[in-house]
């Protein structure tokens, strides 16, 4: 078992590539060499690392368009990233993924998918085959709580409780569908006060800090464990971008810029960041030197895609089903 400082810097290091990576599209979209819309993860780090490094290497995720951070938190490799984001024949797939078709199955991203809560479903049928072949292996799937308001979203559900399957739903809740409120869009008062009527471990947490979110994952995948149940977790964040795309939308009206400077006060990087000195787990120059390796990374993974070949336009054919 890995002891505490070791795994807060582990911790840190994945949120730093993800925050970093991302940082590197900021840079150089506007060149438009990136031929796919982003859905950025700025704010949500924290979600996917804690509950990815939780979950283990062996468990299966899917997750939803805003798949930079499981993507990274998931496999760590910028080379196919940034390749899939150039469009790049060096993908893993080629360059047709794009932003929001993320996957790397030999790493345990099965898929992500443009469609909102379409992978739920998915994540139901790999739960169930896990289960049939009696394998020790967790499925998560990752969605926004606007897939909370899909009918497939509780049908899976409530048919991971039924056949009581290893499968963990994590809700990242941001508040908004696109630019629209909860309280605009849902009957009821409280997504976790409704699962709990279900026969699921039910966990949250409002915290931005990536060792908390660890900690519940662990809960969570301890009690689908020891009760074979399901687990519905669910945790805040504050989306720092537009919904899609790389810029600040603060104009648009449905939200304030004051709302995301509280939440800024507690960026999950910068928590962090701030915990690993205050221990002492880490000197500057350590922290430094370790942050400069990831930028390093970053950089050369961007020019490796830059110069990479497009793919053979015949490749647009391959893959698919009919």
């Amino acid at each position: 078992m890995m002891d505490r400082k070791s795994l807060c810097i582990e911790l840190y290091r994945a949120l730093y590539l993800i925050r970093t990576a991302e940082s590197g599209i900021l840079k150089d979209y506007h060149l438009d060499e990136m031929k796919t819309p982003m859905h950025m993860s700025r704010g949500e780090e924290a979600i996917v690392v804690g509950t990815c490094h939780a979950l283990g290497k062996d468990a299966q995720v899917l997750g939803s368009y805003r798949s930079h951070a499981l993507y990274l938190a998931k496999t760590g490799d910028t080379d196919g990233f940034f390749a899939e984001m150039y469009g790049k024949s060096t993908g893993n797939a080629h360059g047709k993924a794009g932003s929001m078709h993320l996957s790397a199955p030999e790493q345990g991203l099965l898929c992500s998918a443009a469609v909102v809560a379409s992978t739920i479903p998915i994540s139901l049928g790999v739960a169930f085959a896990n289960k049939v072949r009696q394998m020790d292996r967790p499925t998560a799937v990752f969605f926004g709580d606007g897939a909370t308001d899909t009918g497939v979203f509780w049908e899976s559900l409530n048919g991971a409780c039924l056949m009581k399957l290893p499968l963990m739903f994590v809700c990242e809740d941001n508040d908004f569908a696109v630019h629209t409120r909860k309280n605009e869009r849902q009957g009821f008062g409280s997504i976790v006060k409704v699962a709990e009527q279900f026969d699921c471990g039910v966990f949250q947490s409002d915290s931005t800090d990536v060792e908390e979110i660890h900690r519940v994952a662990a809960l969570a995948l301890a009690d689908m464990r020891r009760t074979g149940r399901p687990a519905f977790m669910h945790f805040k964040w504050h989306r720092y971008l537009e919904h899609v795309g790389i810029n600040e939308d603060f104009d648009a009206g449905y939200r304030s810029k004051a709302e995301f400077a509280e939440w800024y006060e507690n960026d999950p990087v910068d928590v962090q960041r701030s915990k690993i000195l205050h221990e002492g787990w880490l000197e500057m120059d350590a922290l430094e030197e370790m942050e400069a390796a990831i930028d390093w990374q970053v950089d050369q993974s961007i020019q490796l895609a830059k110069s990479a070949p497009l793919a053979d336009p015949s490749e647009i054919y391959n893959g698919l089903f009919a």
